[in-house]
C-alpha cells in the first residue's frame, strides 16, 4: 500500500492538520474532550477579559492577559493539531484505497456457469447472489467467492505487492475483493455482498480516524480525567473569595486575578493527556495500517495489548509452507541416484519451491548437476490442477512427478504397477506429516520424494520473546499427535492442538476465555470462522474467504499469519504509550505547583516565597512560563503519541517499574527545566 511510506510529518498531512485544527474549534467538537473544553472556555473567558481590559476596566495589564489568552487557545489548537496529525495519517491511506476503486462495468451471468447467458450491467447494479464473469485484464467489480475457474489476480491496489496471487474455486484462497484486476485466464464469481458497500469501501471507513469509536481503557481514561478537571475547577474556583478574605485580613496584596486562576486551572488539571489522549489511539490503528493490517475498531487494537493466549496455525506460520525435498526412496531394482537423477530432470523446469528444493537435494547429496536444456532436447510438461502432476519427455524417457495416486494412475494407464512397497513408503511419509511425491519413467515408478514442512528459523526465538511477555502459544494442526508433538517441541511453543477440527478449535478457546484469558487466533477458511468470531483478537487473512473476514476483527492484507505476533506487539505498544504519556502528564502537572502556587500568594503570604525553587523572576513572568510550557509541551509529544512508545517484551512488573521511573521522574524533571527556561527568555525579551 502506498500510504505505508507516509512519514510521521508528511508535508501534504501536516498542512491539512493545521486546517483542521482551526475547524475543531467548533464548540460541540471541543466538547467531547472535558479537559479540553475546559481550557476552550478559558479561553473564551480570557479573550473577552482582555477586551474588557482595553477600554480600561481590566483586572490586569491588557498585555499581560492576552499573552495568556493567546497561549491558552495554542493550547487548544496544539492539541486539536495532534488528533489531526493522526487522524490525517489514516486519511492519507484511506485516500489512496480509494483511489483504488472504481467504477466498473460488469459481465452479469444468468448461472453459475462460464457459458452461461450473459449481459454487461453497471457493477452498481449488482447485488448478493449475482453470478459475474471476469476474464483476464477485467477488473473485479465487486467483493465474492469464486465459484468456477482458477486465475492469477493482481491485490496491489489493496495488499501493495506487485507478486500476483492464485484465486481459485472450491478452497480457502476462493474469496476475491472489489477493485483487483484479473491477470490470466477467467473466473465465475459468486457476488458476497452490496457493491455499494464492497470490502474496500469498508477498508476505507476503517482507517477514517475521525470515525474510530473510543475504546473501553480510553472511555475510562477519560472519565478519571474529568473527574479530575471537576475537582481541580472546583479548587480552584473557591481561591477567588479565599484571596478575597485573606487581602482583608492581612492588609496586604491584591486579590488573584480571574486570568490568573484560569491560568492555574490549566496548569492544575492534565491537559498533556487531554489533548494527546484521542491522538494515541487514533495512532493505535495507524500503526496497524502501517503493517497492513486493518483494524475494524480501536477495541480490537487494544484487546490485542491484553492477549495472553496465542492460537497459532502450523502451515504457513510456525513452519515455511513452501515444503522442502529431505530423503529420496527408491523402488526395488532402482538405485537412489536413478531416482534422483530422474526427479532432478523432471525440477528444472520446476520454479516452486519444492521443485527447486528437489534439484539442491539431488545436487547436495549425490553430486548430481543440473544439465543444460539445449542438449537435453527436452519437452517440458507444466504442472496442472487436473493432471496433478508435471514431468519432462526426452529421447527415450518420460518422466512424471506428482501426487501418488495421480502417478499410480498414470503408469496404470499406460500398463504399469505402482507397487505395494512404494504404497507403503508414502502411507509412512504420511503418517509422520509429510508430502509424498511419486516419480516414474514411462510405465515405471522409480521411488517417491519425501517433502517435509521446515520450522522456520527464528521463530523459536520469536515464541520464547512471547513467553516472556507472558503470552502462552498454542499450535493448531491437523496433524496426528505424533507428528504435531515433534513440530512443536521444535517450534517451541508452549503447547499443540492435534487432529484440529472447527468444534474443536472452538471449544480450546472457550475454555481459555472461560479460565479468564484472553486469546487471538489467526484464520484464513470458513472452517476457522466459527473460532475467529469467538476470539477476542481474531485476524483474517485477506486471501481467506469472505466468511473468514466477516467473523475477525481485524484483516491482514498481506496474508501472513506470523503478521498476529506484530499485531500483538502493536496493541501492548497502544497501552504502554497511553500509561506512559499519562504518568507523564500528571507529573509534570505536580511541577507546575512549584512555578504557580508561590507566584498567586507570595504577595500575601510572603512566606510562600521560599517555594519559589526555581527562582522565578515575577509572579507574572511565573505563570506566563508555566502556561507556555503547558501548551508546548503538547507540540512536543506529538511525534511520541504518533510513533507509539518503543515496546520491550519483559514482565509486567519491570515494565511498570521502568516507565515510572523514565515517565514519572522525568515528569517531574522536565517542568523545572522548560518553565525555568522559559522564564529566562521572558526576561531577557523584557516581556517579564
Amino acid at each position: 500500500m502506498a500510504a505505508k511510506s507516509t512519514s510521521l510529518f508528511n508535508r501534504a498531512i501536516a498542512r491539512r492538520a493545521i486546517a483542521e485544527s482551526f475547524k475543531k474549534l467548533d464548540p460541540r467538537i471541543q466538547f467531547r474532550n472535558p479537559v479540553m473544553f475546559v481550557v476552550y472556555i478559558g479561553s473564551i473567558l480570557t479573550s473577552g477579559l482582555f477586551i474588557q481590559a482595553l477600554f480600561g476596566h481590566g483586572e490586569a495589564s491588557p498585555g499581560f492577559i492576552l499573552a495568556i489568552s493567546l497561549w491558552l487557545w495554542f493550547t487548544v489548537i496544539f492539541a486539536n493539531f495532534a488528533e489531526a496529525m493522526a487522524e490525517g495519517r489514516g486519511k492519507a491511506q484511506a485516500d489512496t484505497l480509494r483511489r483504488a476503486r472504481r467504477d466498473t462495468m460488469a459481465t452479469k451471468l444468468a448461472e453459475a456457469r462460464r457459458d452461461a447467458t450473459a449481459e454487461t450491467v453497471s457493477a452498481t447494479t449488482l447485488r448478493k447472489g449475482d453470478f459475474i464473469l471476469v476474464e483476464a485484464g477485467g477488473i473485479i467489480p465487486a467483493d465474492g467467492e469464486v465459484i468456477e475457474g482458477v486465475a492469477s489476480v493482481d491485490e496491489s491496489a489493496i495488499t501493495g505487492e506487485s507478486a500476483p496471487v492464485i484465486r481459485e474455486s472450491g478452497g480457502d484462497r476462493s474469496s476475491v475483493t472489489g477493485g483487483t484486476r484479473v491477470l490470466s485466464d477467467w473466473l465465475v464469481i459468486c457476488v458476497g455482498c452490496n457493491p455499494g458497500e464492497t470490502f474496500l469501501d469498508r477498508m476505507i471507513a476503517m482507517v477514517e480516524g475521525a470515525k474510530r469509536r473510543k475504546t473501553p481503557n480510553e472511555i475510562a481514561l477519560n472519565i478519571l480525567l474529568a473527574k479530575l478537571t471537576i475537582i481541580f475547577l472546583l479548587a480552584t474556583v473557591t481561591l477567588l473569595p479565599f484571596s478575597i478574605y485573606a487581602v482583608h485580613a492581612t492588609g496586604h496584596g491584591a486579590p488573584i486575578s480571574v486570568t490568573v486562576l484560569v491560568a492555574l486551572l490549566v496548569c492544575l488539571i492534565p491537559t498533556t493527556i487531554g489533548g494527546l489522549l484521542s491522538a494515541i489511539g487514533i495512532a493505535g490503528m495507524d500503526r496497524m495500517i502501517q503493517k497492513n493490517v486493518i483494524a475494524t475498531s480501536g477495541r480490537a487494537v487494544e484487546a490485542a495489548g491484553n492477549v495472553d493466549v496465542l492460537l497459532l496455525d502450523k502451515t504457513g506460520t510456525i513452519t515455511l509452507g513452501n515444503r522442502q525435498a529431505v530423503n529420496f526412496i527408491a523402488a526395488e531394482g532402482v538405485t537412489v541416484e536413478q531416482l534422483a537423477d530422474a526427479a532432478q530432470l523432471s525440477s528444472i523446469a520446476d520454479e516452486t519451491p519444492e521443485g527447486r528444493s528437489i534439484a539442491v537435494l539431488a545436487k547436495e547429496r549425490y553430486q548430481l548437476r543440473e544439465r543444460q536444456l539445449s542438449s537435453l532436447q527436452a519437452q517440458f510438461i507444466p504442472f496442472t490442477a487436473q493432471t496433478r502432476m508435471s514431468g519432462v519427455d526426452i529421447v527415450g524417457h518420460n518422466i512424471r512427478k506428482g501426487a501418488a495416486d495421480a502417478i499410480a494412475a498414470y503408469v496404470s494407464e499406460l500398463g504399469g504397477d505402482f507397487s505395494s512397497s512404494i504404497r507403503a513408503a508414502v502411507d509412512e511419509i504420511s503418517r509422520r506429516g509429510g508430502t509424498p511425491l511419486a516419480v516414474a519413467d514411462g510405465m515405471k515408478v522409480l521411488g517417491v520424494i519425501e517433502l517435509k514442512d521446515i520450522v522456520k528459523g527464528g521463530i523459536k526465538e520469536r515464541f520464547a520473546e512471547l513467553r516472556r511477555m507472558g503470552i502462552k502459544t498454542v499450535m493448531i494442526t491437523g496433524d496426528n499427535p505424533l507428528t504435531a508433538a515433534a513440530i512443536a517441541a521444535e517450534a517451541g511453543v508452549d503447547d499443540f492442538l492435534a487432529e484440529a477440527t472447527p468444534e474443536t478449535k472452538l471449544k480450546l478457546i472457550r475454555e481459555y476465555q472461560q479460565g479468564g484469558r484472553l486469546v487471538a487466533m489467526t484464520g484464513d477458511g470458513t472452517n476457522d470462522a466459527p473460532a475467529l468470531a469467538q476470539a477476542d483478537v481474531a485476524v483474517a487473512m485477506n486471501s481467506g474467504t469472505q466468511a473468514a473476514k466477516e467473523a475477525g476483527n481485524m484483516v491482514d492484507l498481506d496474508s501472513n499469519p506470523t503478521k498476529l505476533i506484530e499485531v500483538i506487539e502493536t496493541g501492548k505498544q497502544l497501552l504502554m504509550t497511553r500509561g506512559s504519556l499519562t504518568t507523564f502528564s500528571v507529573a509534570n502537572d505536580v511541577s507546575k505547583y512549584f512555578a504557580i502556587i508561590p507566584a498567586i500568594f507570595a504577595g500575601i503570604y510572603p512566606a510562600m516565597g521560599r517555594l519559589n525553587i526555581m527562582h522565578l523572576a515575577t509572579p507574572q513572568s511565573a505563570i506566563m512560563s508555566a502556561v507556555i510550557f503547558n501548551a508546548l509541551i503538547i507540540i512536543v509529544l506529538v511525534p511520541l503519541a504518533l510513533r507509539g512508545v518503543k515496546y520491550k517484551p519483559m514482565p509486567a512488573g519491570k515494565l511498570l517499574l521502568q516507565n515510572v521511573l523514565l515517565y514519572g521522574v522525568g515528569g517531574l524533571i522536565v517542568p523545572f527545566i522548560g518553565i525555568k527556561l522559559i522564564d529566562m527568555a521572558l526576561v531577557a525579551m523584557h516581556l517579564a
